[in-house]
């Protein structure tokens, strides 16, 4: 049995292959175009990878004829604490971790679902974008010390951003007039993406499930469950809350126990859309459980404590809701 490490880059790997006895056998650099002759020539080996932007399509290939694992950094220490970093080391750290069994993985999601994630992931960076360009709007009313209170992407205010009464200059119509331009092109693309993804929500159990909870939409719950994949992979609600990041730091010295705030180890996709549910569940749908949840722990902490506890209270509830296949219906809110 060989053991494969690879250490990817955007258009090459380095790879280190060591046998049984732990001795290196080869040391390669090689064009990710060229990994699949390398992957064939070693067809039956262990081989491990690190999770990297562009690992999907190179962990397809190697797929092919190795048995391959992606490794977690951040919870395969060896690797996410090297001091010394370099692809020879990285590499070879790598397959003695596999050799022993020490790598920690990290989920490969099916193509179906990876699919998913690029497209809300892909209108999550549109709204960014239009968000940007609407801050450049601002700036500009603001560098020209315009004070308003009208909305300046509303039909009215449009309306006044095109009059002459504004004094923003030549400059500033030229720049407004370009930025409203890209404006209105990024919210047809958002709007020819919501349309996917309005068809593609409504045609999964999962997501007309978690449509159910008040204040989930389309977006949102195609947005869950992309970014968590399959539901059976977590035994525990424990385990999908660590996998959020929504998991509290706990320092323990001697008989000393403290909790600090949430690790954030996992998606900064799902934590965000998970708080944005839970605002609009509790300060626009006025959702009972979680409302008082949140208006309870509110008093005690504050806003972002309690809304970010809201936020793992209501993972717990998806979680559940997604392994026992039932709509919302949380406990003292119909009795």
């Amino acid at each position: 049995m060989n053991y494969l490490g690879i250490d990817i880059h955007k258009d090459e790997s380095y790879i280190a292959v060591l046998d049984d006895d732990g001795e290196v056998v080869e040391e390669i650099r090689v064009a990710n175009a060229n990994l699949d002759e390398i992957a064939e020539q070693y067809a039956g080996s262990q081989a491990v990878i690190e999770a990297t932007s562009n690992y999907y399509t190179i962990y397809d290939t190697l797929d092919k004829y190795l048995d391959v694992v992606v490794a977690d950094p951040y919870q395969t220490k060896a690797i996410g604490i090297a001091e010394v970093k370099n692809d020879r080391l990285d590499a070879k750290l790598r397959k003695q971790l596999r050799r022993a069994g020490m790598v920690a993985e990290s989920y490969v999601p099916p193509g179906e679902i990876r699919e998913r994630r690029a497209l809300v992931r892909g209108r999550k960076r549109l709204v960014e974008k239009r968000t940007d360009f609407k801050n450049e709007v601002h700036a500009v009313l603001d560098h020209h010390g315009i004070e308003y209170s009208w909305n300046p992407f509303s039909e009215e205010g449009r309306e006044i951003l095109a009059g002459e009464d504004l004094s923003i200059g030549l400059v500033g119509r030229n720049l407004i007039e370009s930025f409203l331009t890209v404006i209105d092109e990024l919210t047809a693309q958002i709007e020819k993406l919501e349309d996917v993804i309005e068809e593609c929500a409504a045609s999964l159990e999962e997501t007309q499930l978690l449509m159910t909870i008040p204040g989930v939409s389309f977006y949102s719950s195609l947005l869950i469950t992309a970014e968590l994949g399959e539901i059976d992979r977590f035994d525990r609600d424990t385990q999908v809350v660590s996998y959020a990041g929504l998991d509290p730091v706990v320092r323990e010295s001697g008989d000393s126990r403290t909790e600090g705030g949430i690790s954030k180890r996992g998606s900064g996709n799902l934590r965000w859309i998970l708080v944005q549910c839970v605002h609009t569940a509790v300060h626009r749908c006025n959702d009972p459980y979680l409302g008082r949840f949140y208006a309870r722990l509110k008093r005690r902490k504050n806003h972002q404590i309690a809304i970010v506890a809201t936020a793992r209270k209501l993972l717990v509830s998806i979680y559940h809701m997604l392994t026992r296949k039932e709509v919302y219906d949380p406990p003292g809110v119909n009795a």
